[in-house]
């Protein structure tokens, strides 16, 4: 099952993306592509910078805080390629993956760096479900009503628990539940959490505002009070780990909750197609990462070669 798991969300992806186009039809697909123009181009990539700087200032505190060695500068140009990663390959996780261990590589402990990686994400999704919920139960979404009960969250709660039981009984599983444990444990000072959030509330700021932008190119009118509620839900649904490149859910969410609050459900899903090529033209700075990295990393192999065949070149010459 493991094997086939990548190909099944790729092909669930696959079908979200053809169903929507059979619905709506592909004059939505292609109304978001004739929609993107300067302006916007230049939202994306100014939105797209001050939001990576956000993120990758809270992955340097939570590194820092556990002991790892990370710099600005660094987190920056790691930040970008893993979203360049994230956009272009399905599942939306794997430059995450690769940016956590790199970085555990390069500071000598991958389990630490996985679980910084672990610990920034998470509280970046943290916040942005703590804001979705001020969001939707100050300003609902017309007729979409996603306020759980008190049974379904009960129920949440008791398979968390289970998962955790029966984790502890596993050897490998509970010492990573422990080390896990640790670190969140250190990262409850009030040295740094406090900033963590501050720059997640930040970053989820940029995040609407990118959305605001593609509703603007897409054609929509709707105020900023009618697309909160929808967009913080949007982007608790882009987590899915079943799309290509962020595109599946996000369209197939927009359109019925654009339906529901009365704004078009073409409108809803072409500007989800916007904001996924805003995004992705955001993520660009990170192709510049990608082939200055391998750069670097060739030049390192080209001077290692070099300084081994010295000795042999010393020799040599001391033979003539």
């Amino acid at each position: 099952m493991k094997k086939f798991w990548p190909w099944l969300r790729l092909l669930v992806a696959v079908g979200i993306l053809v169903g929507l186009g059979l619905r709506l039809g592909t004059g939505a697909f292609l109304d978001g592509l004739r929609a993107i123009d300067a302006f916007s181009v230049a939202a994306a990539l100014a939105i797209g910078f001050a939001t990576t700087l956000l993120s990758a200032g809270r992955w340097v505190l939570v590194a820092r805080r556990l002991g790892l060695p990370l710099t600005v500068r660094t987190a920056v140009g790691d930040y970008y390629r893993a979203q360049l990663v994230n956009a272009v390959l399905p599942a939306g996780v794997l430059g995450d993956v690769h940016r956590a261990v790199h970085h555990g590589r390069e500071s000598g402990d991958v389990g630490r760096g996985v679980r910084a990686v672990f610990f920034e994400r998470f509280a970046g999704q943290f916040v942005l479900v703590g804001i979705g919920v001020v969001v939707l139960f100050t300003h609902p979404a017309p007729g979409l009503d996603l306020t759980p009960d008190a049974t379904t969250a009960a129920v949440v709660l008791a398979c968390l628990a289970a998962l955790v039981a029966v984790g502890m009984r596993v050897g490998p599983v509970r010492r990573v539940l422990v080390n896990t444990l640790a670190d969140g444990i250190r990262l409850l000072s009030l040295r740094t959490w406090p900033a963590v959030v501050a720059l997640s509330a930040a970053t989820v700021a940029g995040y609407v505002a990118m959305f605001l932008v593609a509703a603007r190119a897409a054609g929509s009118h709707a105020t900023v009070t009618q697309l909160a509620p929808v967009v913080v839900v949007a982007l608790l649904v882009m987590a899915i780990p079943v799309n290509i490149g962020g595109f599946g859910p996000r369209e197939a969410f927009l359109a019925v909750a654009f339906g529901a609050a009365g704004l078009g459900a073409q409108q809803g899903f072409t500007t989800g197609i916007v904001y996924g090529v805003l995004a992705l033209i955001a993520s660009l700075p990170g192709a510049v990462v990608l082939v200055t990295s391998r750069r670097k990393a060739v030049d390192q192999v080209e001077l290692v070669a070099e300084r081994l065949d010295q000795p042999r070149e010393q020799e040599l010459a001391l033979a003539r």
